[in-house]
């Protein structure tokens, strides 16, 4: 389970999150929508300590971190919270000089010390589980940026995390490269990985979530089923947001 509680962040005088309550159930993918500048990636990298509130707490499992100013948090902490999740990135953050095993390789080798014999074999399972079995040896820049991504799934995946984050992954994807990386994500969730997705894919949102999020100003104006937010809402600034997104289809 994920519980936020009274969670802000300010960047300077810029107060980005405010006061963010939120419980993800265990199994579960959450998908997190709204415009620009609503505080969605930053709620994300606070959700693995990519960017650390200034106050409120988060609990991950049975672990439980509180922040406030005047508590430094200890770098061992924020390394044990940070491997509980899977982060991946918008921009596929691969390594250009590992192959697309080595890439999926490297956290196992780095972090978690494990012989490279092993770590090469665990590697290949997550790279045939993406569907990239057969580009194992390929460079980044050998590879589609649907393929790409579904490198850094297959990565995030390989530390066995217990949640896993997603940052708008198909926005940097040609139109005809999403489906690919969708499919992906849609074949997690039916096998009950915990994700926590943020993303302008409104129709995943509403095939692939358990719990649609809408956030705005820093805020979460409405959490609940698709059908509840896509197809239910009475938010006045829910149904502004989704005729929008409509209108710009």
């Amino acid at each position: 389970m994920i519980k936020l509680e009274q969670i802000h962040k300010s960047f300077g005088t810029l107060h980005v999150l405010k006061g963010i309550d939120l419980t993800i159930e265990r199994g579960k993918t959450a998908v997190i929508i709204g415009p620009s500048g609503s505080g969605k990636t930053t709620l994300l990298r606070c959700l693995n300590l990519l960017e650390v509130p200034d106050t409120g707490t988060i609990t991950l499992g049975s672990e439980t971190i509180e922040f406030s100013a005047d508590k430094q948090l200890k770098t061992s902490a924020v390394a044990g919270f940070r491997q509980q999740t899977g982060m991946v990135f918008q921009n596929y953050n691969l390594f250009p000089h590992l192959t697309a095993i080595q890439n999926v390789m490297e956290g196992q080798l780095t972090v978690k010390g494990i012989a490279k014999a092993e770590a090469r074999k665990y590697a290949a399972a997550q790279l045939e589980k993406v569907g990239l079995a057969d580009k194992a040896d390929m460079y980044p820049h050998q590879l589609s940026g649907g393929q790409q991504q579904r490198v850094g799934i297959a990565r995030a995946m390989a530390m066995d995390p217990d949640v896993l984050l997603f940052d708008e992954p198909t926005s940097a994807l040609d139109p005809e490269l999403v489906g690919e990386v969708l499919k992906v994500m849609k074949n997690l969730a039916n096998e009950g990985m915990t994700m926590v997705i943020v993303t302008h894919e409104m129709q995943f949102a509403r095939d692939a979530a358990d719990l649609v999020i809408f956030m705005d100003e820093g805020a979460v104006i409405e959490a609940g089923t698709p059908e509840e937010v896509f197809d239910r809402t009475k938010n006045a600034r829910t149904l502004q947001f989704l005729n929008k997104v409509q209108a710009n289809r």
